[in-house]
């Protein structure tokens, strides 16, 4: 009986892996941002400009068997360089000593054509559990026949959680930046 059930979980295995593809990251067309409050009262938004991903999806059933990222911390942009180098140096990212973050997802539970993605996100050293809404997953055939895909990872992190500690009091009451870092990634990517 144990020899029966291990070959129908393997047959059903096969089976939604036979549907899915390896897809390669279209780097024009995505985006590795990030908003985070500044003295309490606005967003200061961002990105990364350079990164890597590796993807394996299942186009029929819109579900993900692999998903990884590598996201290079020097890239950091917010559009004021004094500000970035800030964010590269040893009160945030310290992307000499820490070059690169990673996350590599453990699960993805669909629910229609969203779902919610769990995997390790590392940062400075640090690895921590995160949870990630996709969202609007989309398939497309463009203008050279290639099989596309679009969706969109947006999910809360604490920086403290990963070393990302500097800060200032404010006279009035509050800190200069949030604790808390929404994550916005929007990913097109194309069937190998």
């Amino acid at each position: 009986m144990k020899s029966l059930t291990k070959i129908l979980l393997s047959s059903v295995l096969a089976m939604s892996l036979a549907n899915a593809a390896p897809y390669k990251l279209d780097k024009v067309h995505s985006d590795v941002g990030f908003s985070v409050k500044h003295l309490m009262i606005t967003n200061v938004k961002g990105n990364f400009t350079n990164f890597e991903g590796k993807i394996d999806f299942d186009q029929e059933n819109k579900t993900f068997n692999v998903f990884e990222g590598t996201i290079k911390t020097n890239s950091i942009n917010t559009g004021i360089l004094k500000r970035d180098n800030h964010l590269r140096s040893d009160d945030f990212f310290a992307a000499d000593k820490y070059p690169e973050m990673t996350f590599k997802m453990k699960s993805y539970k669909k629910d229609g054509d969203e779902g919610l993605m769990v995997g390790d996100l590392t940062i400075r050293g640090v690895t921590k559990e995160v949870e990630l809404e996709v969202e609007d997953i989309a398939t497309v055939k463009d203008f050279e026949g290639n099989n596309r895909v679009g969706f969109t990872l947006e999910g809360k992190i604490n920086r403290m959680d990963y070393g990302l500690k500097w800060n200032k009091a404010l006279e009035f009451g509050g800190v200069a930046v949030s604790e808390t870092v929404n994550i916005i990634v929007e990913i097109q990517a194309v069937e190998k």
